[in-house]
């Protein structure tokens, strides 16, 4: 099926028409801020893999721990088109993609908000205009679902009565909590929810084909009603606020609107459809599913469109295919897109990159990512493309090996999670090729191995939270809106950026002993003491730094004017309030104390030093790989995470290859070159629209900066300098980032720069770690020792320099020190081993003579046919047949067996030869003397060898063969 672009005019609901609809429909109509998508990566909320949903990027409204400092705190109603990606976690479509006609693992999700304004009258009176006015859907076509109520939770008869004004109650009909109830999680905000339903066919009673799962009868909005908190007993209370949540699929209205049966025979996915042809030379796609579809070719079809779209927007908003998380599910859907493409289609490898361009004429003016990052994409999916066909190889050769071995007709969940953790085969491809050969794949074994590894990241991750306690130390929605139901201010830690100097005079406004902790299951008491344990104070203000933005938190005592005292172990910021967890180790603490707080500056400045010079970092990064570099390249030096605390810095940024000897070198002289300069360093507030006018600025991407923003710049001149002419050239000499983390106020406070590792962590991702300060100091001292020893070792010759080589190489492997200085004593070492090569040789060589004499001797005063001569020369196999051979020139009825040990290495070589036609097996004897050695070697009656390890069975094997 293909479409032309004439045809493509002619169409009444185009794509991007019925989505620009949807949106002037709230807008302009019911004064909605359009808000823009978030990326389908999300970089701000751990829990998620991919934005799966409209509502993602507004959590922290339903939850109340928006930071009141971004824009989004003041938003109260707004829309947009959402990017969404099920194909991993909790909603996860992609085993189903292609199957049918209506599953994707991307999607947009049209959707319309209200935080605290309208609420069920509302959003159902315009869900109704929308579709019947804006759209023209036939009214008789549509129908209603709304929570019929259980056990836990009562109908929602509001909703009901308010559809009976549209439908009749033939078409508002009751349904489940599994349909209607929507939860965020276990706990947390939820609330009953309406579906909207659509009946392809019309002109008949439809009603027991909601929710049937029939393909002629379909949802298409679901508008939820946050209005409860779910308590941990399952009980449910009201939320000071109610919100709305809507969301209703692009493709499937959009399949609606032009009249098809299926979201695939649309201008969604028609011109990719007409792509995949040009480039695979297949029959062209006829839409049909199940035994219908032979050879799958229409299942392939659907593959590779879908996947094509979820990877390319996947890469552009910052994810790449690796081995873990995200990562690994993106790996999976393009090679499942691949493996069908090649299978079903004939395409050739490589054909899958090619489909990026079409994707991007297709939606890249609505999504101007896709065009930004064009090259990016298609050079990522091409190197993926070509690994795919190395990681294919590898794994069947191991999965072979495996299954062999196998019993009782199962795959082992092991051998399984062996091929995903270390080989990056993907579990599927295991669990198919399983069945190719009779085999079942352990499938609960390998879940139970993933799930408890997910379980140990989970609890790590509570246990810090919670101060180490095991207790739920976390505030959310439920503690916010109790705050704010109090009249509790946003916390003032406004002090954080004040040094050294304690924080008098503030008031505890909240304690915090844990949620489920209290009978109400809130957790916060009037006092508390040390035997309750891990405890949190919000105050009105405070001097600690809450962790964000990948600094770590601080810590250090908060004390009251009663002689309490708290060890504060953790601070979080929870929307507007600051959290302090910790343990009380004097006294106790009530609502209204009066306390100080005690900051840990010592424990602060290492950490604040290395946060700065990662933003120095950043710019040394893209001034040498980008601004001063002559090599093209598609990739652009993003920030993709960082992580500094008291003993390091951590930088992981977007590039396609490790950074050579020189550009390392480049990078940390210019850190350490602004070090010495002592450049200032300055904090600004200033209006977020004039400073991202900055030509300089680095921001990170997918982040939310508050407005005003503050801009931290590292640079001779002032920020408002700057900002005065903010497109000046000069700016680009500089380092300026937003970022509301602590940091130095001048340069010369880091004291030293140094680069310990430099490291690939995903496919197109890089990742440094490093030192600054005392460390830093020390590092650059023990390496400058190094440099002395190597540079002395240089002058040696023989034995003494080969003996030096050993121990400094050891040496150096094992110095923490700059990464730069350990490849350069590298190889310079390297140099030396080729030197004290030579001179082994050289004295191999003039061995030969000695041992070759030696033997002769030995020959002379040994009765017998067989001559034993121990000689360590190394474990050298051409100085043993050079003996061996000039000995037979001498002497033609003996036969010589040498044995050589090499201390260093700790082995033994064993030698032995004969003349032809003499009646001494040399195999026989060499195994004989070997014996019950794990030797490896071989040979044939004239001449046999044998290594092996332990320098200590050397006399052993001298006796055995003087035996044998």
């Amino acid at each position: 099926m293909s479409t032309t672009t004439d045809e493509k005019k002619e169409l009444e609901w185009p794509m991007d028409k019925v989505r620009q609809t949807f949106i002037d429909f709230f807008v302009k109509k019911h004064d909605h801020v359009f808000w823009g998508s978030s990326p389908c990566v999300p970089h701000d909320d751990p829990t998620l893999l991919f934005a799966n949903a409209g509502m993602n990027q507004f959590k922290p409204k339903f939850l109340g721990t928006c930071d009141p400092n971004l824009e989004l705190f003041k938003i109260t109603k707004c829309t947009n088109s959402q990017k969404c990606i099920r194909a991993g976690g909790k909603h996860n479509d992609l085993d189903d993609v292609g199957k049918d006609v209506y599953h994707h693992t991307f999607f947009e999700m049209l959707g319309n908000w209200s935080f605290g304004q309208y609420f069920k009258e509302g959003a159902i009176e315009m869900a109704w205009k929308c579709l019947t006015e804006e759209f023209k859907l036939d009214p008789e076509r549509l129908y209603a679902s709304y929570f019929g109520g259980d056990e836990s939770s009562p109908c929602d008869d509001e909703a009901r009565i308010i559809w009976l004004k549209y439908l009749p109650a033939n078409r508002v009909l009751p349904f489940g909590a599994e349909d209607n109830f929507w939860e965020m999680g276990a706990t947390g905000p939820c609330g009953p929810c309406v579906e909207i339903h659509y009946d392809r066919i019309g002109g008949r009673d439809a009603s027991k084909l909601v929710n049937a799962d029939v393909p002629d009868v379909i949802e298409i909005w679901n508008n939820v009603f946050i209005q409860f908190n779910r308590e941990a007993d399952r009980s449910l209370r009201p939320l000071p606020e109610q919100h709305i949540d809507t969301g209703m699929g692009l493709e499937r209205l959009v399949s609606i609107l032009q009249g098809v049966d299926s979201n695939y025979d649309t201008d969604v996915f028609i011109p990719l459809f007409t792509k995949i042809q040009e480039l695979t030379g297949a029959e062209a796609y006829t839409g049909r599913v199940g035994a219908a579809d032979v050879g799958y070719k229409d299942m392939a079809y659907r593959v590779v469109a879908d996947h094509i779209r979820t990877l390319s927007f996947a890469i552009a908003d910052g994810a790449t295919p690796s081995n873990d998380g995200r990562g690994y599910v993106l790996r999976r859907v393009l090679r499942r897109a691949v493996r069908y493409g090649r299978q079903n289609l004939g395409a050739e490898l490589g054909f899958f990159c090619k489909m990026v361009p079409t994707l991007v004429d297709l939606m890249g003016n609505t999504f101007p990512e896709l065009k930004e990052k064009q090259a990016h994409i298609s050079k990522i999916i091409a190197e993926e493309e070509t690994s795919f066909g190395i990681t294919l190889d590898r794994g069947l050769a191991k999965f072979k090996e495996m299954a062999k071995k196998s019993e009782g007709g199962v795959f082992s969940a092991d051998d399984a999670h062996f091929l995903y953790t270390s080989m990056g085969f993907p579990v599927d491809l295991t669990e198919l090729m399983a069945e190719e050969v009779n085999l079942k794949l352990d499938m609960e074994g390998y879940d139970a191995k993933m799930k408890h590894e997910q379980n140990l990241s989970a609890k790590a991750h509570l246990d810090k939270m919670s101060g180490g306690s095991g207790k739920d130390m976390r505030l959310v929605a439920e503690q916010t809106s109790t705050l704010v139901g109090k009249g509790v201010k946003s916390t003032d830690d406004s002090a954080k950026y004040v040094w050294s100097q304690d924080l008098e005079g503030c008031t505890t406004k909240a304690v915090f002993i844990g949620r489920n902790e209290t009978a109400d299951n809130i957790g916060f008491v009037e006092s508390a003491s040390s035997e309750n344990g891990a405890i949190g104070l919000v105050l009105d203000k405070s001097a600690f730094y809450a962790e964000a933005g990948g600094q770590i938190y601080d810590t250090g005592t908060i004390v009251n004017s009663n002689g309490g005292v708290m060890q504060v172990e953790n601070v979080q910021l929870y929307g507007q309030f600051v959290l302090h967890v910790g343990h009380v180790t004097d006294g106790s603490f009530s609502d209204g104390d009066t306390v100080t707080c005690k900051v840990d500056y010592v424990r602060r400045a290492p950490i604040a030093s290395n946060h700065t010079m990662t933003h120095v970092l950043n710019y040394a990064l893209k001034d040498v790989l980008i601004t001063q570099s002559t090599k093209e390249s598609t990739v652009t030096v993003e920030q993709k995470g960082s992580l500094v605390d008291e003993s390091k810095y951590r930088f992981d940024f977007s590039w396609n290859g490790p950074l050579t000897l020189a550009e390392l070198k480049a990078v940390e002289n210019i850190c350490q070159d602004r070090i010495n300069n002592a450049v200032p360093v300055e904090a600004y507030v200033a209006s977020l629209d004039a400073a991202q006018k900055i030509s300089s600025l680095r921001a990170v991407f997918g982040e939310k900066y508050p407005d005003p923003v503050r801009v931290v710049s590292v640079s001779p001149h002032t920020v408002p300098e700057i900002l005065s002419n903010p497109q000046d050239a000069m700016w680009n000499e500089y380092s300026i980032e937003f970022c509301g983390g602590t940091h130095l106020t001048n340069t010369k406070e880091a004291e030293a720069f140094v680069i310990l590792s430099e490291e690939g962590i995903a496919k197109g991702i890089r990742r440094v770690v490093g030192f600054t300060q005392a460390d830093a100091v020390k590092a650059q001292k023990e390496a400058a020792e190094l440099v002395t020893k190597v540079q002395a070792a240089g002058k040696l010759e023989g034995d003494d320099l080969d003996s030096q080589v050993k121990q400094l190489t050891v040496e150096v492997n094992g110095a923490k020190i700059s990464v730069v200085v350990k490849l350069e004593l590298r190889d310079a070492l390297a140099e030396f081993s080729k030197k004290v090569q030579v001179y082994k040789k050289q004295k191999a060589a003039a061995q030969t003579g000695q041992i070759v004499e030696e033997a002769l001797k030995l020959a002379d005063s040994t009765e017998g046919k067989k001559v034993v001569l121990r000689f360590d020369f190394g474990i050298d196999g051409k100085v043993a047949k050079n003996v061996t051979t000039a000995f037979f020139k001498k002497n033609k009825d003996k036969a010589l067996m040498v044995v050589s040990g090499d201390q260093d290495s700790n082995r033994v070589m064993v030698v032995a030869g004969s003349q032809k036609g003499s009646d001494i097996d040399c195999k026989a004897w060499v195994n004989a003397t070997t014996e019950g050695m794990n030797g490896k070697g071989g040979g044939k009656k004239e001449s046999a060898q044998c290594t092996l390890s332990g320098f200590a069975n050397i006399e052993a094997i001298l006796n055995k063969a003087a035996s044998s």
